[in-house]
């Protein structure tokens, strides 16, 4: 199998999407809403990669114009020694952040990685699910390792198993689409997971289904007849998100989570806007930090290349 360092010098690109360097273009309220929010998922649907080329695109994506968008590398912990092997390149001293897909009996594979790859790659994120309050509760040995992101059911009412995360000083997560209609949840719902995540003061991040800035009719997979579904907007949902820190109430959000209109929504120097809402750069760069993370996403380019297409900034 080939090093990671030829792949790199390589450069090639899986998802067809021309770079753009948005970075150049944008202003304070954009770098503030976007640094660091696409993890990059390339190993999952709908562009389920190879190992290969999922880490030479997120090589290249590191070393890009748009690196301050970029968030960490998620992969399976069933997939790491595969990784491994692609991981002899990387420089010492510049270690990727990993973030994996485990349980409680992952634990100790984890550290083992950690200790093996010191320098080159680090697993300081760990996503797991939950169903019930012991649920949460048997995953804190995973807490010793790192953050640990917990994905919840939102189709009933989250509370509980939110107050449960923060009591462990986890963080909680959702799954925001898939590659069916049936995988997305309904507005109202995402609306109540985010005032749940202000009430009880936890930090969430997002996964899936969250490929393009504003509400519409999308593809829900790459092949050429795919069938098309209603989306999420990545721009609605952490926009809302952080409102609903700031107070807004739920009807709002859910009528925000709906919005498909561009010209509803402002990102400017002042900061950010929805309607009446507003937020200024300084509280939406704080809010993102302590409270509206990341969100997963098979492509990394997908969503930068068409919020530049929008001219929204």
């Amino acid at each position: 199998m080939r090093g990671w360092g030829s792949m790199w010098r390589k450069g090639r690109r899986c998802d067809g999407r021309r770079t753009t360097d948005l970075g150049r273009r944008m202003n304070d309220s954009v770098r503030s809403l976007l640094a660091g929010l696409i993890d990059y998922a390339g190993l999952f649907p709908p562009a389920a990669l190879s190992m290969d080329d999922a880490v030479a695109n997120y090589a290249t994506y590191r070393t890009g114009a748009d690196a301050w968008a970029l968030g960490r590398f998620i992969l399976p912990v069933s997939r790491l020694e595969e990784f491994e092997a692609h991981a002899t390149g990387i420089a010492l001293g510049d270690p990727w952040r990993l973030s994996v897909l485990a349980q409680v009996s992952d634990a100790d594979p984890i550290r083992a990685f950690n200790v093996r790859s010191a320098g080159r790659a680090v697993i300081d994120s760990l996503e797991a699910k939950a169903e019930t309050v012991d649920d949460v509760a048997a995953l804190v040995p995973l807490a010793s390792i790192g953050t640990v992101a917990v994905e919840i059911p939102v189709r009933d009412d989250p509370n509980a198993l939110v107050r449960a995360i923060g009591d462990r000083g986890f963080r909680a997560k959702i799954r925001t689409g898939g590659v069916t209609p049936a995988a997305f949840p309904a507005p109202a719902d995402v609306a109540r997971f985010l005032a749940a995540c202000a009430r009880h003061g936890v930090a969430f991040k997002a996964t899936a289904g969250l490929h393009h800035p504003l509400r519409g009719e999308y593809p829900l997979t790459y092949a050429a007849d795919a069938a098309r579904g209603t989306m999420f907007g990545y721009l609605n949902l952490f926009i809302a998100a952080l409102l609903v820190r700031r107070g807004m109430s739920e009807a709002d959000a859910t009528a925000l989570l709906e919005e498909r209109d561009p010209l509803a929504l402002r990102m400017d120097a002042t900061g950010v806007r929805w309607r009446a809402h507003t937020l200024d750069a300084g509280a939406v760069a704080g809010m993102r930090a302590e409270f509206a993370l990341s969100f997963g996403s098979c492509s990394f380019r997908e969503p930068i290349d068409d919020l530049t297409a929008l001219h929204l900034t």
